[in-house]
C-alpha cells in the first residue's frame, strides 16, 4: 500500500534556542511518521541571514536528518521599544510575509508548526492567507510577543509550562496544550564518561564539577562574577567554563592559566550534551533552551537570569518558576553578588542538597518527552 504523502512547514529561528528545539520536533516528526507508514516531507522557513539556515543545513536528509530544504526570508526585529530600526523592519517583515505566501504556495503544505521568534510571524500571517492550519509553541513561562501575534489564528498553542496559560485571554486558554518545551533526544541519554575524556578530567574526581555557560557570546556578569571568584572556585570545584568568543578574545590570559581543576573553553559545541550530563552543578542564564536541556539531564542549576533593558524579562520569569518550584537557585538582578554566589555554591557542595534540586528538575520535566507529544499533536491534526 502506497504511503499517504504529507507536507510540514516548521517556521522559526534567530537563535539557536529557537532552532534546535524545532529540529529536535522534526526528527521526532519524521520518527513518528514512519512508525505510521506516513511519508512526510519537513522544510524549514527561517531568516536568509544569520544562524538559522547553517544550523537547519546540517540538518537537511541529505547530510542525515529529517528536513528537506530551508528556505530562507527576510526578517525584522520585533521591538517593545521605540527605534527607527523599527520602521527599517516593517519594511524586512512586509517582504518576508510576501515571500512566505509564495513559499507556501509553492510547498503546498497540510500544516506549518511554529517554535516562535521574530521570524515566525511572517509565515504565520502567511499561513492563515493561505488558509494552511499552524500550531504556535512558546518556550519561555510568559509569552512572547510573537506567540502573541502567532496564537490568534493558531489552532493550538502549545505551551511550556501549565502557568503560562493563564497569560491568555479566555478564548485563548481553551487553544492552549501543556506540551513541555523539546529538546534534542541525545540529552536524554547518559554520555558523562564522554564529557569527562574531551574536558580531560579524571572520572575518579573528588571535587564536583561545576559548568558555567553563557551562551556562545558569553555573559559577562556571569564571566566577571567567575574571574572575580576563581580563587574561591577552584578551592571546592572543578570549574569547566564556557566563556563565549567575546570574553575569551578579551581576556586570553585566563587560557594561560595552569591550574589542574579550571577548563576554559571560548565555545563548547558538538560535545555540549555529554559536557551537561558530566557536571554536578551548572551556573547559567535562564534562557528557555539551556534551562530545559540541563532539567532533563536533572542537573543542580543556580540561575542568574539576563536583566537587561534589552530582555522582556522572560529570563527572570524562568528563573522565577524553577525556584518556586525547588528545582534551582536564583540570584536575580541585585542579588547576584560574589558573596551570593558563594553562599549558593557552597549549598551545592551538599550531595544531599544537590539530589533535591536534581529530583525536582526532572518532576517538573515530566515523563513523556516534549518533541515526540508535539509531534503527535502535529500528526493527529493532519491524518
Amino acid at each position: 500500500m502506497d504511503k499517504k504523502k504529507i507536507k510540514i512547514v516548521f517556521a522559526g529561528g534567530g537563535t539557536g534556542g529557537h532552532i534546535y528545539p524545532g529540529i529536535a520536533v522534526a526528527d521526532a516528526t519524521k520518527s513518528l511518521a514512519e512508525k505510521r507508514n506516513l511519508d512526510v516531507e519537513i522544510y524549514w522557513i527561517g531568516n536568509e541571514k544569520g544562524m538559522d539556515r547553517d544550523i537547519v543545513e546540517k540538518n537537511l536528509v541529505s547530510a542525515g536528518g529529517s528536513i528537506s530544504e530551508f528556505c530562507g526570508i527576510p526578517c525584522g526585529k520585533l521591538r517593545r521599544y521605540l527605534s527607527f530600526d523599527n520602521v527599517k523592519d516593517l519594511f524586512r517583515i512586509a517582504s518576508g510575509y510576501f515571500k512566505s505566501k509564495k513559499i507556501l504556495k509553492a510547498i503546498k503544505p497540510d500544516v506549518l508548526f511554529s517554535k516562535g521568534g521574530f521570524v515566525s510571524v511572517p509565515p504565520c500571517r502567511a499561513a492563515r492567507s493561505r488558509k494552511i492550519p499552524y500550531y504556535t509553541h512558546e518556550c519561555d513561562f510568559t509569552p512572547g510577543l510573537a506567540t502573541k501575534l502567532n496564537s490568534g489564528s493558531a489552532r493550538n498553542i502549545l505551551i511550556s509550562y501549565e502557568d503560562t496559560k493563564g497569560y491568555f485571554s479566555g478564548a485563548m486558554q481553551e487553544k492552549c496544550v501543556l506540551t513541555g518545551n523539546p529538546v534534542r533526544p541525545v540529552f536524554y541519554e547518559d554520555h558523562g564518561a564522554d564529557g569527562l575524556k574531551f574536558l580531560g578530567i579524571d572520572p575518579s574526581h573528588e571535587k564536583p564539577v561545576l559548568l558555567v555557560l553563557g551562551g556562545s557570546l558569553g555573559a559577562l556578569q556571569i564571566n566577571s562574577l567567575v574571574k572575580e571568584n576563581l580563587d574561591w572556585l577552584l578551592e571546592r570545584f572543578i570549574v569547566v567554563h564556557q566563556t563565549g568568543r567575546k570574553f575569551a578574545d578579551e581576556n586570553p590570559e585566563i587560557f594561560r592559566e595552569h591550574h589542574p581543576d579550571y577548563h576554559p573553553h571560548a565555545f563548547i559545541y558538538a560535545e555540549m550534551p555529554s559536557v551537561v550530563q558530566s557536571c554536578d552543578v551548572v551556573l547559567s542564564r535562564a534562557g528557555a533552551n539551556s534551562l530545559w536541556e540541563c532539567a532533563v539531564c536533572g542537573k543542580p542549576m543556580v540561575l542568574i537570569p539576563l536583566c537587561t533593558a534589552g530582555s522582556r524579562g522572560d529570563q527572570i520569569d524562568n528563573a522565577s518558576y524553577f525556584e518556586r518550584n525547588g528545582a534551582a537557585v536564583n540570584l536575580t538582578g541585585n542579588d547576584a553578588t560574589g558573596e551570593n554566589l558563594r553562599k549558593s555554591l557552597e549549598k551545592m557542595l551538599s550531595a544531599d542538597f544537590r539530589k533535591g534540586l536534581s529530583d525536582r528538575c526532572r518532576e517538573l520535566c515530566g515523563e513523556v518527552k516534549p518533541a515526540e507529544r508535539i509531534a503527535e499533536i502535529i500528526l493527529d491534526g493532519v491524518v
